[in-house]
């Protein structure tokens, strides 16, 4: 006999497991499928910890902001140590090009309620006094982000949602998304079939091969994007420093100091590296090594410890893809976080929950309007 659900998620990693959660406590009867042996065995596991609201688009603002309330307050609210760190985020500014993104964007930052403003060279300096000051014009400073471990906060989440009743069930490949008459009815695996009135898509890099299940097409594309880790070392940083000046090879890169020590840094790749390969390079850590050091010098003697590569699950703009399918009725897609899905997790989760149980609030109304399966794709996000 069929077992039954109120809703299955497919996927147990950024979104699929604080989704759960987030049903859980609400009282609604989740499953959580997934192909790997553990939660948080995607792309959860290539993130870099990395937690902000200052970003270009309304909805991820939005999103973010539950996040970082869900982040920050964790071990006060449930006892776990996620490894929280509120250290800001900057996003530094060394050419007119960088200062009038930088500029423009606090407009629409400011509005939405976000602690970010402009500091000066001078200023900027004084914060952060190991920065290159050769050119240095100024940049953003968000003292309300932060970071947290990717690792312990994706247990927190699971073991949570299993304690509010949420099951979970890995090494499991769903196979087909079982609908009768436009809708949906349930999953069948390759290990058994489960119904469900409610299916939602949560499965990153794979979310084109979940989406074809249900018949739908969901425009995502996998892009590769490689990290590193360093020893650890004495505190001496505290935000994520974020350089969007694009040169050969990168579009802009970034690094932090884990509260634990440890230096952690990647980039964007420019042009995109498409696909599924998660094989580290040899070309990565010379490139952005060059760019870490010319733009702070004190950390050229820094020894790194670890290099590997994840997955960028990329839409056309930049932003993901949120809503209700028009082709089967009950498939809830929340696909195409854009590498971002660990900092969007609870937020979206959050979200997901009160979609799947008509508990609205009145902002989620933009938010769905702005990341609709619908919309046209026209206008890329700015910091993405």
């Amino acid at each position: 006999m069929t077992k039954t659900y109120d809703v299955i998620i497919l996927g147990a990693g950024s979104v699929g497991t604080p989704a759960a959660f987030e049903m859980a406590r609400a009282g609604v009867r989740v499953l959580v499928i997934d192909p790997a042996p553990s939660a948080g065995q995607g792309s959860n596991k290539a993130a870099i910890g990395g937690i902000r609201a200052t970003h270009s688009d309304p909805a991820k603002i939005r999103l973010c902001l539950h996040s970082l309330e869900t982040f920050s307050t964790w071990k006060e609210t449930w006892g776990d140590d996620i490894e929280w760190y509120k250290g800001g985020y900057t996003f530094v500014a060394y050419t007119p090009r960088e200062e009038k993104i930088l500029k423009d964007l606090l407009v629409i930052q400011k509005s939405y309620g976000l602690n970010i403003d402009w500091l000066d060279r001078e200023q900027m300096l004084a914060y952060m006094p190991d920065l290159n000051p050769h050119g240095l014009i100024g940049g953003t400073l968000s003292p309300d982000d932060g970071s947290a471990s990717p690792m312990l906060s994706g247990h927190a989440f699971y073991h949570r949602a299993k304690q509010f009743g949420a099951e979970f069930r890995f090494q499991e490949k769903p196979t087909a998304i079982v609908m009768e008459g436009g809708r949906v009815t349930g999953v069948r695996t390759d290990k058994g079939e489960y119904g469900a009135p409610i299916v939602v898509n949560a499965s990153g890099g794979w979310a084109v091969e979940v989406s074809k299940l249900a018949g739908i097409n969901v425009p995502v594309k996998p892009d590769c994007h490689e990290a590193a880790i360093t020893e650890p070392v004495a505190h001496f940083l505290d935000p994520m420093v974020v350089d969007i000046r694009p040169v050969a090879g990168s579009a802009n890169y970034y690094f932090y100091q884990h509260k634990t020590g440890q230096v952690i840094f990647c980039i964007t790749p420019q042009p995109n590296i498409w696909g599924f390969d998660r094989e580290e390079t040899s070309d990565f850590l010379p490139m952005v090594a060059r760019r870490m050091v010319d733009l702070m010098p004190r950390l050229a003697n820094i020894r790194v410890r670890r290099t590997w590569r994840g997955l960028y699950p990329m839409t056309p703009d930049g932003s993901p893809i949120i809503g209700w399918a028009r082709e089967a009725e009950g498939f809830l897609q929340a696909v195409g976080m854009c590498g971002q899905g660990y900092m969007l997790g609870p937020g979206v989760g959050g979200l997901l929950a009160r979609m799947v149980t008509g508990r609205l609030e009145p902002e989620d109304g933009e938010v769905l309007r702005i990341l609709s399966p619908e919309r046209t794709f026209a206008a890329m996000e700015k910091l993405k």
